[in-house]
């Protein structure tokens, strides 16, 4: 061996530092292993609001619900329950009326049901609770349809013509209140979700 070889294995080598690149590799590597791993419920909460992107829009969709937003808004003789109290008794009298043939407490009963009903879905629907629409054209039209059977009947009118012939009233009337009704009540459920949003 040569006194020339014998002097490059005993010199030591000295160690090639890393470049730039290997340098902020090295770093992301190590804040990486540093940094905790994110919670499962954190991670399961942001995959599902990437799923669900109308989750944080609660004022819209809430608006969209077709069930009740906030309290139930409350009537003026709160808390007597006097409207589901008229709808029990009218339902009784119903019952005998039919029962016992009876047309006055039939008609009574039907009228007191449907008093109390109207009572809290008008207090509903106007308030921006919970739409009732489809009810509330239902029954002034139901109302219109008989009047003009009546009129048709007093005019000298029988059979089929009375029931086809206000159908051509009712039908675009029914339309057009639901329409109206339906406009009122997104109207009240924008006021009424923007006043929950500003508490």
């Amino acid at each position: 061996m040569s006194k020339r070889n014998a002097g490059r294995r005993g010199r030591p080598r000295k160690r090639r530092s890393p470049s730039g690149e290997g340098k902020a590799q090295a770093a992301e590597a190590t804040v990486a292993t540093e940094q905790p791993p994110a919670p499962r419920a954190a991670r399961a909460r942001g995959s599902r609001g990437a799923r669900d992107p109308g989750a944080l829009a609660t004022p819209d969709r809430a608006r969209r619900d077709p069930g009740g937003v906030g309290e139930r808004p409350e009537a003026p003789w709160h808390p007597w329950p006097f409207s589901e109290l008229l709808i029990l008794v009218g339902a009784i009298g119903t019952i005998v009326g039919f029962a016992g043939s009876r047309p006055a407490v039939l008609f009574a009963g039907l009228g007191a049901v449907l008093l109390g009903t109207l009572e809290f879905t008008i207090r509903e629907h106007r308030t921006g609770y919970r739409s009732h629409a489809a009810l509330l054209a239902a029954v002034p039209t139901a109302l219109l349809h008989g009047g003009i059977a009546l009129c048709l009947f007093a005019l000298g009118a029988r059979g089929g013509v009375l029931v086809l012939a206000p159908l051509a009233v009712d039908v675009p009337f029914f339309w057009l209140f639901y329409r109206f009704l339906r406009a009122r009540f997104e109207d009240a459920r924008r006021e009424r979700v923007f006043a929950l949003g500003r508490r």
